[in-house]
């Protein structure tokens, strides 16, 4: 209909800028009076891409409780939607997004919260299959991965209780099976200068963070300042501590991490070290779309610096 070759057309679909300005207009005229699309299973035939990648989230109940993974999916999607790319969203369905991957259905993968005990990223990597980490791996891997500086974040939520004058601290730390985890809990301790700190492990829920507060105060009741290693269990450790009577930031200072909406919502609100969960999701889409054009790409780390976000509870 445009009255060109199917080389010129194909040219023109794909956007390549050097086609003739007529010839280009010919040929999306005749692409909307026909109202033709690319054949994207045609297409993968000829590219042997997908163009999809999976994006591995924690189990459903967590990911739909946690507004950092919502962050996660928006960022992603900063970078997939423009180079149309279809993102898939696999909660734990670990076992079928390596099957897709050998087969072919999926281009790459990016694995959010990984337990050092998954099999998937070290499979991947066996595979060259293109991978990237949400997190510093706690076991040697060559593996690509984009992170904050987690460490410094305990140390900076550290130092700012120490600069209010709070002496007795103890912390609700993250996982320790996880980089995470281990890595707030190790700042922290850093930034009093205390390696024996109270604390109590959560799971970065608000029911671990309650449980964690009522623990630290039952041991250290005259506490005056505590670092929850997530919003969410900041969220939980507040609502045991106005229970129990102890004003924040008064009499208990509280700092969290993350700066997520949860840090908004609680009362009051909660002074806490940001990470950019946005931009660090971006940056892994990024570097999976450069594996996937390249397969020889070296593979790298990326780590973003937290900030201190200071408001009303510490």
């Amino acid at each position: 209909m445009a009255g060109v070759s199917r080389a010129t057309a194909s040219r023109v679909v794909n956007g390549v800028a050097s086609v003739d300005a007529t010839i280009r207009a010919a040929v999306q005229r005749a692409i909307a009076d026909t109202g033709y699309v690319p054949n994207l299973a045609a297409r993968s035939l000829v590219t042997r891409r997908a163009d999809a990648v999976a994006l591995v989230l924690p189990g459903e109940r967590r990911m739909l409780g946690d507004p950092f993974f919502g962050r996660v999916v928006s960022g992603v999607m900063t970078i997939t939607d423009p180079a149309g790319i279809h993102l898939v969203l696999a909660a734990d369905r670990r076992a079928e997004v390596e099957s897709d991957v050998r087969r072919g259905r999926l281009d790459g993968v990016i694995l959010i919260h990984t337990d050092p005990e998954d099999p998937l990223p070290r499979l991947l990597v066996d595979g060259h299959f293109p991978v990237v980490l949400s997190s510093r791996p706690l076991r040697p891997l060559p593996i690509t991965y984009v992170d904050v500086n987690q460490s410094a974040g305990g140390e900076l939520a550290a130092r700012h209780l120490v600069s209010l004058g709070r002496r007795r601290l103890a912390t609700i730390a993250g996982p320790q099976h996880t980089s995470a985890g281990q890595d707030r809990l190790t700042g922290f301790r850093e930034g009093v200068g205390d390696p024996s700190a109270a604390w109590e492990e959560g799971d970065f829920t608000r029911e671990s963070g309650a449980a964690g507060m009522s623990a630290l105060l039952s041991r250290q009741p005259d506490l005056d300042g505590v670092f929850a290693a997530s919003d969410l269990m900041a969220q939980g450790a507040l609502a045991v501590l106005r229970a129990a009577g102890r004003r924040v930031p008064e009499d208990v200072a509280v700092v969290g991490f993350d700066d997520s909406s949860a840090a908004l919502t609680c009362e009051p609100p909660l002074t806490t070290v940001r990470q950019p969960v946005e931009d660090m999701a971006a940056e892994m889409a990024r570097l999976l779309l450069r594996q996937i054009a390249d397969p020889d790409t070296p593979r790298t780390k990326v780590v973003f610096e937290p900030v201190l976000i200071r408001r009303q509870s510490a």
